[in-house]
């Protein structure tokens, strides 16, 4: 088992998302990092999207994370519907080829897909989404 550091960050706010997750091979590219990081990622969304609970509540954590963002919800949702393991993939590989994120080990931008990762448990990968701005000037 591998144990990874993820951070998410999005280009002008500065909340950082941390997340540590356990990753059942150590990926040797980038392209199979992508792929074992959506596949986690898959698994958990539909795990909570599986899930029934008769009363749901909100403990004072998590009301206190919520209210960070501007957004109390108990967590019902309307859509039930499952994400595809192998569409999500899809996605995210042409997301990064479009440049709309970029990959940071360590402070090091990575870029090729092919290229051989030196990952150890104390790596930290980050994921930074791109914000494009609308319009031109004349």
């Amino acid at each position: 088992m591998n144990q990874l550091t993820l951070q998410f960050k999005r280009l002008g706010k500065k909340k950082i998302k941390q997340l540590q997750i356990t990753l059942d091979s150590k990926p040797e590219t980038l392209k199979e990092l992508i792929e074992a990081c959506v596949r986690h990622e898959v698994r958990r969304y539909n795990e909570k999207h599986e899930g029934v609970t008769i009363l749901p509540f909100l403990s004072p954590a998590e009301i206190q994370d919520q209210g960070e963002t501007g957004k109390i919800v108990f967590g019902d949702t309307v859509n039930k519907t499952l994400a595809h393991e192998e569409t999500a993939i899809e996605n995210a590989l042409l997301a990064h080829k479009d440049g709309l994120y970029l990959v940071f080990i360590n402070d090091d931008e990575v870029n090729d897909l092919e290229a051989p990762l030196k990952l150890t448990e104390e790596s930290i990968v980050s994921f930074l989404r791109m914000t494009f701005l609308s319009g031109a000037y004349w």
